[in-house]
């Protein structure tokens, strides 16, 4: 049975401001019609200019979110999942929490007074989508909240863990706490990759974090940058996974998966010496309409069939579903009701 609280996602919040607008609005920026980026000084008016020009779409964001709001939706279930993060004391944190409630979810944000809630600008030219990430108050999370009795208590009542690489620059130090207590608790604690940079320069903390991993996701980039950290030797991603499903592990009762995605190709699963592929489902360009959120939603439709106990033939599938449904959509939005059975 899906109960109340019974996974727990941590990462970085942002509110996505999406908006359809004019190639004038990139040139004044000098961004390109189909590129991410971190907020430089010279952006942070691209905020404002948006809210005040354009009909702009609120969407709760940040991948780690996105994963949660997606397995939330699936679950069907208020509150089944929890997903703690830091926010700012102001009209962006208010419209995050509005929207991440919306969907679901039982925010247990840290506020932080002195910071403004992270935003991220997405900007859309026909297909193409620019993105400007403000971290701010989403890099201002402490341990000491979630050393808080009514927050700690919420990791303790949850069997199912996932936090996005992306927080191992904002408090490796929660990820260890929680990691520790899933193993000696013989709970499921996830993790991805999320972006090549955090194996290059986030190795270290990553590392003190990997013990405790019993899923770890990651796209065919992310994998080779961890496998030249580690000096692995082999770009094979096959070879890749059963290296990293050999890592040192702190619960030895269950080897670690590692599940690798690969965009239109078949995503490929690795435990122990066992490798199997699952190809995904078939789509043509014309039904794209936005690949950004892919990833998150391939996780939210892994981590919703998992809590309910399934085998990861069955997590790949619900996990497919998703991503499919995600990028035939604009931005990391669902409809109602899900249609997975």
């Amino acid at each position: 049975d899906v109960r109340e609280g019974l996974l727990l996602g941590m990462g970085n919040p942002l509110l996505d401001i999406s908006a359809e607008v004019e190639l004038a609005l990139l040139e004044k920026y000098g961004l390109e019609a189909n590129n991410a980026i971190l907020a430089e000084d010279k952006h942070k008016s691209i905020y404002e200019d948006l809210v005040n020009g354009h009909t702009v779409e609120y969407i709760a964001g940040g991948a780690t979110q996105n994963s949660i709001r997606v397995a939330q939706w699936l679950l069907q279930k208020k509150h089944a999942s929890v997903y703690i993060g830091c926010i700012g004391d102001d009209k962006y944190g208010k419209q995050l929490s509005e929207k991440a409630s919306e969907a679901g979810v039982n925010t247990q944000y840290r506020i932080d007074e002195a910071t403004a809630t992270g935003t991220c600008a997405v900007l859309i030219t026909g297909k193409d989508r620019s993105m400007v990430a403000n971290l701010a108050a989403a890099n201002c999370y402490k341990k000491d909240h979630l050393d808080q009795p009514s927050i700690w208590s919420l990791v303790e009542g949850a069997d199912y863990f996932y936090i996005g690489g992306f927080f191992l620059t904002v408090s490796p130090d929660s990820m260890v706490a929680v990691g520790a207590h899933a193993a000696a608790s013989k709970k499921t604690f996830s993790m991805n990759l999320s972006a090549p940079f955090l194996s290059q320069f986030f190795f270290d903390p990553m590392m003190k974090v990997m013990p405790y991993v019993d899923i770890l996701f990651g796209n065919e980039t992310e994998m080779a940058a961890f496998s030249k950290a580690q000096d692995f030797g082999t770009e094979d991603l096959k070879e890749i996974g059963r290296k990293i499903s050999a890592l040192p592990k702190e619960n030895a009762a269950t080897q670690r998966m590692v599940v690798i995605t690969q965009g239109a190709l078949p995503t490929i699963i690795v435990q122990g010496d066992n490798v199997t592929v699952y190809p995904v489902i078939p789509i043509t360009a014309a039904d794209i309409v936005d690949t950004n959120g892919a990833g998150d939603a391939f996780v939210g439709g892994y981590l919703s069939e998992l809590v309910r106990g399934a085998e990861s033939k069955e997590c790949v599938r619900c996990a497919h579903y998703a991503a499919n449904l995600i990028i035939q959509r604009s931005g990391c939005t669902y409809p109602e009701t899900p249609a997975f059975a």
